[in-house]
């Protein structure tokens, strides 16, 4: 296998004008009628394809925190230089949900479900965005996520307590599922105040309670259907899991929690604070970039900014990242 090198300085001149990274071809057929929107409003959604899979990144909103909380190893005055010559707030990180929704086999496949409510007013869109492109909730057959964290699988209740994708059968890795959901974690390695860890494990519980007797437990390298497959990916949490969705050659690998923002974890080298096994987080990061990279596989980041599809490159120093240029 080989690995793409190239200089960062290049890469960084080159990035800015990156436009010609093609991740699939829209098609006037795939437009469905729209849920009306107020003029001060954007859509949230972003169509494509995967060889005969169609794939649509559906945005369920945005969370974030402190930049420290994603750098937990940065030197504080590079991260500060490092954000400014980014044009990012030096106090607060944006990060994006970026589920993806895709379409194969006369089945509808969601994959990470997206946060709701459970971090904060600014999640929970994802609803919305269905009716973007003409469905609703009920016409998801499947959701799979790739670990049991709130802003992967808070969408799964609903305000009243029940099952939010009512006809969906919901995949949950079982490593997540022992740790979070069965036993009582501890949370004490993430840097957040306790009364934030408290939250946030109350949180994965409620959640998932809708869909806890139904739910389909996977280990990692499963096809949970033909097309996506899973790549085992613990660090992060114990059981957390990239995508790949694959189709006539074509190939799309969705990195979920392995990176928070390209500027921190992949153009710069820092390691994400909740990351529970920082040691093997890191190692996967580095397996599954790597391949990304070498085998010049499109990216989807869940947390990157929107739609959050680009190529990831291998420099003299790490990692860049080349988002791909828009597609109508």
């Amino acid at each position: 296998m080989t690995t793409i090198t190239m200089n960062r300085r290049k890469i960084v001149l080159s990035a800015v004008g990156a436009t010609g990274l093609v991740l699939g071809s829209g098609r006037a057929g795939d437009v469905q009628a729209q849920a009306p929107r107020t003029p001060e409003s954007n859509l949230g959604h972003y169509r494509f394809r995967v060889g005969e899979i169609g794939a649509t990144v559906l945005s369920d909103g945005i969370i974030g925190g402190p930049p420290r909380v994603y750098a937990s190893d940065a030197p504080e005055q590079e991260l500060q230089e490092v954000l400014k010559r980014a044009f990012l707030p030096a106090d607060h990180m944006t990060l994006n949900l970026n589920t993806l929704l895709i379409e194969t086999g006369g089945r509808r496949i969601l994959l990470e479900a997206g946060a709701g409510q459970t971090m904060g007013p600014n999640g929970g869109r994802i609803f919305a965005r269905l009716a973007e492109i003409g469905l609703s909730a009920g016409d998801i057959d499947v959701v799979v996520v790739s670990h049991t964290h709130p802003d992967h699988v808070g969408n799964l209740r609903t305000a009243d307590g029940g099952p939010a994708f009512p006809r969906a059968t919901v995949f949950a890795p079982k490593a997540d599922w022992d740790f979070f959901v069965l036993g009582e974690p501890d949370l004490s390695y993430m840097p957040v105040p306790e009364e934030f860890r408290r939250r946030f494990g109350a949180a994965i519980k409620r959640s998932v309670e809708p869909v806890a007797k139904g739910v389909e437990l996977y280990e990692a390298g499963a096809e949970i259907v033909p097309g996506l497959t899973t790549i085992a990916a613990s660090g992060h949490t114990p059981g957390m899991v990239s995508f790949l969705v694959h189709s006539r050659g074509d190939q799309l690998l969705l990195t979920a929690d392995l990176a928070y923002h390209p500027v921190v974890n992949i153009d710069q080298p820092w390691r994400p604070g909740p990351d529970r096994d920082k040691d093997a987080a890191l190692s996967a990061r580095r397996r599954i970039f790597d391949r990304a990279a070498a085998e010049r596989i499109p990216v989807l980041g869940f947390h990157y900014p929107f739609p959050g599809l680009g190529h990831l490159l291998r420099t003299d120093t790490g990692y860049a990242w080349v988002p791909a240029g828009w597609q109508f």
